[in-house]
């Protein structure tokens, strides 16, 4: 009995047969998703948006609106979470029968630093984007540079 190392090809394979003659002789692609969708059982959306926590059924700790201090939330929430652990590990030692409340504070802690984290992320991601695109104007004078410096170098022998 002969088996293959790899499963054949699905059978979509067949519609690009002719496209080294006619490229345009292939399918279009499909649309991008818009919206829901499911996927392995679970229901995903295309929306980028960060659900907050009360959504995720989860207390927030640092106060809401638009106008929140993340620097300093976020030093309170480490600072806490600081304080938390180190209450727990006195718990460990005294009453270890009671450490499960106080492991499920430092979860809610984690979740909210979790979340401040994730609400910085376009920042980041617009701040990078601007590093990159300044340090390609940079890369570019300075190419600009070597050229003239190179032609003036050209020029100067003849």
């Amino acid at each position: 009995m002969a088996t293959a190392t790899y499963p054949p090809p699905p059978p979509y394979y067949r519609l690009y047969k002719d496209y080294e003659q006619d490229p345009t002789s292939a399918p279009e692609p499909p649309p991008p998703i818009q919206g829901t969708y499911l996927l392995y059982g679970s229901s995903y959306t295309t929306d980028d948006v960060l659900p907050s926590l009360e959504d995720q059924g989860v207390r927030q700790l640092y106060p809401k609106g638009p106008n929140v201090d993340f620097k300093k939330e976020l030093r309170s929430l480490n600072r806490e979470l600081q304080l938390h652990i180190l209450e727990l590990a006195d718990i460990l030692i005294e009453r270890p029968s009671q450490y499960a409340r106080r492991v499920e504070d430092i979860s809610l802690i984690f979740k909210n630093l979790h979340h401040l984290l994730n609400s910085l992320r376009p920042h980041q991601a617009r701040a990078t984007l601007i590093h990159i695109l300044e340090l390609q104007i940079q890369r570019r004078k300075q190419a600009v540079e070597d050229i003239k410096r190179y032609v003036l170098f050209i020029v100067l022998l003849r």
